[in-house]
């Protein structure tokens, strides 16, 4: 269940938000095919252009040329 206030929480822990430009699309359909999913095609994308670090899970991102700070699955 997603709470109320939600965005007033992630408001207040500091984080920016990072919307979706053409060159982040761009660069996301230039990548090479090693990871199928689009949404996390276009974090790597964003994460590469923007010079940010991804927090991730999901092993198939290492393959890209991009910083991953690895998370462990819940």
């Amino acid at each position: 269940m997603v709470p109320e206030d939600l965005l007033s929480l992630i408001e207040q822990t500091g984080f920016d938000e990072l919307a979706v430009t053409f060159e982040h699309a761009t660069e996301a359909a230039r990548l090479p095919l090693l990871h199928r999913d689009p949404f996390d095609r276009m974090l790597i994308a964003q994460a590469r252009l923007e010079g940010l670090t991804l927090a991730s899970a999901d092993e198939a991102i290492a393959a890209y040329d991009v910083e991953v700070l690895r998370v462990a699955r819940a």
